[in-house]
């Protein structure tokens, strides 16, 4: 398989990416099986997949715990580890709010090498802290790559202004932001800079958490609580994953395949390295995953699949309002 450079600045990946959040314990989508999420993890690196996402945060330092246990040995020459930091949580898993200061962001890669067992992380990544500035996280980040504890620099969750902010302080390897035939925005809003600047993509929530593929969640699935799974709007959500569903039926594909491709085919046409994080918690789920780089999409296709589910017709935002209030990439 053809690897991507992860923007001007960046490394040679797989087309797609591993996201971990859904692993280790009880995480944010309800209960996980750790051996399955090890072997899920090893099997991604057995059919090349060389980026795993996870996050400081997630399960409160499980999920990265479990990521170093997977890649324990040889596999960590195998990887990329992206490793976004600094939302803070209480014991209890309430957010307590953003800390990327050069302070905290120095403590907080030092933890995230001691759960994950490594001498280095090799793309690390912040969000905008309302009472930092961007230079100073970005600057913190840059000390980490002198001192060789980080290899790359990323951001998750910004917008334009501060993407173009930090890259004049160190090079922008990549942006991780939501990315969906329901989730559009970054298109008009983002996408252009990142073009300009040369910065790579790497788009979590291709599958808007599961909405496209008619996912109902659990009691225990945070996603019970998501604006697009609740109430009138998952009846209305439920309608576009089965206009979707229909439309991969007849190209003897799946759902989530045929979503994945699509996000790839519209990086590749706005000439932006763009990589899908799949969620995947299982081996199945990983291998339906990557059966998406087997579809090749014409513009015709992707018109198709954008009349089928069009962004304006999903009922509900992607997160709940107070907190999209606080997303740099949402201004």
């Amino acid at each position: 398989m053809t690897t991507l450079k992860l923007g001007a600045a960046g490394p040679d990946v797989f087309p797609i990416a591993l996201g971990c959040m859904g692993m280790g314990g009880r995480s944010w989508y309800g209960p996980s099986d750790d051996a399955e999420s090890i072997a899920t993890i090893q099997h991604a690196i057995d059919r090349g997949v060389n980026v795993l996402d996870t996050g400081d945060f997630y399960g409160l330092g499980r999920n990265e715990m479990l990521v170093g246990k997977a890649i324990a040995g040889r596999r960590r020459d195998q990887v990329l580890l992206s490793v976004k930091y600094g939302l803070r949580m209480g014991p209890d898993g309430t957010m307590l709010g953003l800390d990327t200061s050069p302070i905290g962001t120095k403590a907080a890669v030092a933890y995230s090498l001691a759960r994950l067992g490594v001498d280095h992380i090799d793309i690390y990544r912040g969000a905008l802290d309302p009472n930092v500035p961007i230079e100073d996280t970005v600057g913190a980040i840059a000390d980490l790559i002198k001192a060789g504890y980080v290899r790359y620099a990323s951001l998750s969750e910004v917008g334009a202004e501060t993407i173009r902010a930090a890259a004049k302080v160190h090079p922008i390897t990549d942006v991780q932001l939501e990315y969906s035939l329901a989730s559009r925005s970054t298109e008009a809003k983002i996408w252009p800079t990142l073009r300009e600047l040369g910065v790579g993509l790497t788009a979590y929530g291709v599958l808007s958490r599961g909405m496209l593929t008619g996912t109902k969640p659990s009691a225990g699935d945070y996603r019970s609580h998501m604006p697009r799974f609740t109430g009138d709007n998952a009846a209305k959500n439920r309608t576009l994953a089965e206009a979707l569903a229909q439309l991969a039926t007849e190209r003897g594909a799946t759902a989530a395949q045929l979503a994945i491709a699509w996000a790839r085919a519209k990086g590749a046409a706005a000439g932006i390295a763009l990589v899908p994080v799949v969620g995947a918690r299982t081996r199945v789920q990983l291998d339906d995953a990557l059966g998406a780089l087997t579809l090749t999409l014409s513009e015709e296709d992707l018109a198709q699949l954008e009349r089928a589910v069009p962004a304006e017709a999903v009922a509900g935002a992607r997160y709940p309002e107070a907190m999209l209030a606080g997303i740099d990439s949402e201004r």
